[in-house]
């Protein structure tokens, strides 16, 4: 039936039932938030670019955990800031590792039960050069090496597990990866340890605040020639195909404001549990606008995570998990 008999402002006019009929829903236990992991005792370094976001010493990570923890935040997605790097990014791998470290102290932390751990697997923060493999040079010219890269990747992924990462999670879209860690992780022991797949990473200009949270900024070139074209949809489609055949357990989608189309053409095609990654400059273009009184925060916070949810991702890393757990309580 047509207006008058229908009224759709009939279910919007309170918020209890707005809240009745409501489509979409987030939770705190939803949400994954980042940390940035650096050496030392008691640093707690802000990032310019990205208010209320730190570089944390073990020990000032531990304390952001448990307030995680405490919050109902599903889980932690850990970076790594190494004393040192090198060409082969040995601090990835390395069983003393600065994240591994951090995943074992984590670990006897029964406060942080609660939490999934999961661990960035890429070499950008490790490698002297800034790229997320091994680089070939021959005079001016460079290539990113693929197959070398992997090897190191799943020597990495298993480094990890081993150190008790709950989910791994390969960033750097090397083809090959995820069946050379899944056979990395179960020779090792850990035939337990999904492999989340940020399946589809676009090469993004939103990544630059991260770049300087994680200083892992390459030092020449860009990432184009692995990270895929942002007008390609299709393409999206057949990495993450890829990616599940080669035993990925979970999908990663990564940006995902620009990219909410192939969040929702992921959704519709595959079954695996699928997030979604809020990065760095979705991040810090909202507070932008939230210092300068152009936006209203909390509604607007609220909205572009919601907008993530409806579009098919199951679980958000963001930035703003803290932040938009308080809100819902």
């Amino acid at each position: 039936m047509n207006f008058p008999v229908t009224r759709m402002r009939r279910v919007r006019r309170t918020e209890a039932m707005r809240s009745l009929v409501r489509e979409t829903h987030l939770h705190p236990g939803a949400l994954i938030y980042p940390l940035f992991i650096c050496p030392g005792e008691g640093v707690r370094k802000p990032i310019s670019s990205m208010p209320n976001v730190f570089n944390l010493s073990l020990d000032e990570a531990l304390k952001e955990a448990e307030q995680c923890a405490a919050a109902g935040i599903g889980g932690l997605l850990l970076f790594g800031l190494p004393s040192e790097k090198d060409e082969q990014a040995t601090g990835a791998w390395a069983d003393d590792g600065i994240v591994q470290t951090a995943l074992r102290e984590f670990k006897k932390n029964r406060k942080l039960d609660s939490l999934v751990m999961m661990a960035d697997v890429c070499l950008c923060e490790y490698t002297s050069h800034g790229h997320c493999g091994v680089v070939a040079r021959d005079g001016d010219h460079y290539e990113i090496e693929n197959d070398s890269s992997v090897a190191l990747l799943a020597k990495t992924a298993a480094s990890l597990a081993k150190a008790g990462a709950d989910i791994v999670a390969p960033s750097d879209m090397m083809d090959g990866r995820i069946a050379a860690m899944r056979e990395a992780l179960d020779e090792a022991g850990h035939a337990m340890t999904p492999i989340l797949s940020y399946a589809s990473k676009f090469a993004s200009g939103f990544y630059g605040p991260f770049r300087e949270a994680a200083d892992s900024a390459p030092q020449f070139g860009d990432r184009r020639s692995y990270q895929m074209d942002g007008a390609n949809l299709r393409e999206a489609m057949r990495e993450i195909d890829l990616d599940v055949a080669e035993g990925a357990d979970m999908l990663l989608m990564k940006p995902a404001m620009p990219y909410l189309d192939i969040i929702r053409a992921a959704r519709e095609r595959f079954d695996l549990p699928m997030g979604a990654y809020q990065v760095s400059g979705e991040y810090s273009m909202l507070c932008a606008a939230f210092e300068r009184g152009w936006l209203e925060p909390e509604r607007t916070m609220m909205e572009s995570l919601t907008s993530i949810r409806r579009a098919g991702a199951d679980f958000i890393v963001t930035y703003f998990a803290k932040d938009a757990a308080k809100v819902l309580g």
